[in-house]
């Protein structure tokens, strides 16, 4: 695997044609799944599919802002701000957590907050 630094990755030429990705429409993406060999038709190409919500959502259920949010979830508040703002991905461990927030929202939050000083 080659490793290159953020610096040379910024100054590859962009490779995504925008205006053909724009010009996609609903009957294109239709006909590329049929290619794939997937029914569009039929929803069961779903079936297992996990229903992710964003991590603004789950912050949102809880009532809580984004710096205290960040703290629960230990993750510096412009990392998080980052991730909600879609301009870098969420790390798949962090997408765990989240998910665990979302599913089971009073025992993820026992488990976090277990042995925290402000807990006792």
């Amino acid at each position: 695997m080659a490793k290159i630094t953020l610096e040379e990755a910024l100054k590859r030429p962009i490779t995504v044609d925008r205006d053909k990705l724009d010009a996609t429409t609903e009957e294109d993406i239709r006909r590329y799944m049929i290619e794939d060999g997937v029914d569009p038709d039929d929803p069961s190409y779903l079936d297992g599919a996990a229903i992710v919500r964003p991590p603004q959502m789950i912050r949102e259920h809880f009532g809580m802002t984004q710096a205290t949010f960040a703290e629960v979830i230990g993750a510096p508040l412009a990392t998080l701000k980052n991730w909600e703002q879609g301009r870098t991905m969420i790390p798949p461990y962090v997408r765990t957590l989240l998910n665990i927030l979302d599913r089971e929202p009073e025992a993820a939050l026992r488990a976090i907050m277990a042995g925290r000083p402000e807990a006792a």
